[in-house]
């Protein structure tokens, strides 16, 4: 068994912040998605303190805003795996990485509504 997972407390944060950095960057090297959602996200990140009305409307535009990369990241770490078990099509690969892209597309859905309706709210109503 490796030293990795003896460890705890503050040397197991350290590592773990190690391998959350690895992850960040090999995603942004080898995912245009990743890379297109992230610089589309910044700009929202930046703007819902001016779009918020309130703290908790600041931070659901924050939230629906960071659920679109996680899901991004959840897809790409499905399709890795697919892609690791093997490259030969199969409907349950196939199955597999539809579902994460389907998971990307609802939080880009869920992100415009919630925008949306505070938009609304906050410069219309």
């Amino acid at each position: 068994m490796s030293n990795e997972w003896k460890k705890s407390g503050p040397s197991r944060l350290v590592s773990a912040t190690k391998n959350s950095a690895k992850g960040l960057k090999s995603i942004y090297a080898t995912e245009a998605a990743f890379r297109q959602e992230l610089w589309g996200c910044i700009p929202l990140f930046i703007a819902a303190p001016w779009v918020g009305e309130t703290a908790a409307s600041v931070a659901l535009l924050w939230i629906v805003t960071a659920i679109i990369l996680l899901a991004e990241i959840l897809n790409s770490a499905i399709e890795a795996v697919v892609d690791r078990v093997g490259l030969e099509f199969h409907d349950l690969s196939g199955k597999a990485k539809d579902l994460g892209s389907l998971a990307v597309m609802l939080s880009l859905v869920l992100a415009a509504a919630v925008w949306g309706i505070v938009l609304l709210d906050r410069f219309v109503l």
